[in-house]
């Protein structure tokens, strides 16, 4: 896996790949994660952050953005996806899975944290 994310990556010794985050993609949040790059035209540098902020219903919120890699941050790839989660995301988000589901009233990513001890109705916000 160290290979793989060395493969292609310009900036690899500025991250830490040591620790990469496990963190998983259902299929279908890898597809919408793909369209939506390919749509917004950008560049094999960039990927998806996932990131925690403080904030929600529960006390902290899940954070996701197109960006590029930057120092420190823990870098995975999955099947050609790269993610990013910087240091003080990463106690929070390793283990997360994100999906993407589709409803009758809205669609979006879903998170999935075993970690979490509470969760709340609008699928972003969690607790420890």
């Amino acid at each position: 896996m160290a290979d793989q994310l060395h493969q292609g990556h310009e900036t690899a010794a500025s991250v830490n790949i040591a620790d990469a985050p496990e963190v998983k993609l259902t299929p279908k949040a890898l597809d919408t994660v793909r369209r939506m790059i390919a749509k917004e035209g950008l560049g094999p540098e960039s990927g998806l952050r996932i990131s925690v902020v403080g904030g929600g219903c529960s006390g902290f919120q899940y954070s996701l953005s197109f960006d590029a890699a930057k120092e420190g941050d823990r870098i995975t790839v999955i099947d050609g996806v790269k993610v990013f989660v910087d240091d003080v995301s990463l106690p929070y988000i390793a283990g997360v899975t994100l999906d993407f589901v589709e409803g009758l009233h809205n669609a979006g990513f879903r998170f999935d944290n075993p970690r979490a001890s509470r969760t709340c109705g609008c699928g972003s916000s969690f607790s420890v």
